[in-house]
């Protein structure tokens, strides 16, 4: 029998492969293809329209880069709004922390939500916390209606296309900026920084983000399974400032249990490749 390959493209020129044991679902939703595929390398995994979101083996790193960082600046933080996640990962992450009260997770896809409590339970746990109320509704529409509600908003979107195309546009952030209570933090999945259509959605990005908040900034982490192995995340915020504002010893007291992230790499993770820099600031 021949191997049996998922394959996905970066560049028309660069291909992604990982050895697939068996391909555990399949079907196509209201919204989109989704998949769950068993691999011996990473685990079970999971595509939306043919494009890799997560795999057991390394989807600790994304979650925990997405949540940590704006919860060490922002310790206060009661009321989180999270657009997208609907495996479960980042909402796991956040409740981690006890002083936070209500996490509202917002997923267009109910499908999503009932394909990963099925196949992929250790990132789907996180829809176990009674602090997590689930919408199932689209992002833009959601946050329309909200204003000073929030201290902390994470978006955990798609690539800009399909559903998550929406959760890209200058409206949308807008309102998460009027979302917000008074010094709120809102984070982002801010795409690659290496390839050509990667790098025009980053910039993209970073441009109506800067256009509306008084700060933004932006991370990185290393995810091996997404294009080019480098991921960018986006800072904004009403005032806080990722780095003058990390209250390290007070993170650090929570004994919060993590595999990637800690206080040293949260200051490291915003210091950019020039090559970035100069990207970015094209748009500033």
């Amino acid at each position: 029998m021949d191997d049996l390959w998922y394959s996905e493209y970066d560049t028309p020129n660069v291909r992604f492969s990982i050895k697939v044991n068996a391909q555990l679902h399949s079907e196509q939703s209201d919204y989109q293809k989704i998949a769950v595929y068993d691999s011996p390398e990473f685990g079970r995994f999971l595509t939306l329209d043919g494009v890799l979101m997560l795999t057991e083996r390394d989807e600790f790193i994304y979650h925990e880069m997405i949540t940590h960082v704006p919860m060490a600046v922002g310790p206060d933080t009661k009321r989180v709004l999270l657009i997208g996640g609907g495996d479960g990962g980042a909402a796991r992450e956040l409740g981690k922390y006890p002083d936070i009260e209500r996490i509202d997770v917002v997923e267009i896809d109910q499908r999503v939500v009932a394909v990963c409590k099925q196949y992929l339970p250790r990132t789907a746990c996180g829809f176990d916390n009674p602090k997590v109320r689930l919408h199932f509704n689209d992002g833009l529409r959601f946050v329309r209606s909200a204003e000073e509600e929030y201290d902390l908003i994470i978006v955990d979107s798609t690539d800009p296309s399909g559903p998550g195309e929406v959760l890209f546009t200058k409206e949308f952030y807008g309102n998460c900026l009027k979302a917000l209570r008074r010094n709120g933090i809102m984070v982002n999945q801010h795409e690659s920084p290496f390839y050509g259509e990667d790098a025009k959605a980053m910039k993209a990005a970073h441009k109506r983000i800067v256009s509306v908040f008084p700060l933004a900034r932006v991370y990185q982490a290393h995810i091996p399974t997404y294009p080019s192995g480098q991921w960018l995340f986006g800072f904004a915020s009403k005032g806080p400032h990722p780095l003058k504002d990390l209250d390290a010893a007070r993170w650090n007291a929570l004994g919060i249990p993590t595999r990637y992230y800690n206080t040293n790499l949260h200051r490291g993770s915003f210091y950019l490749a020039n090559y970035i820099e100069e990207a970015l600031s094209e748009n500033e």
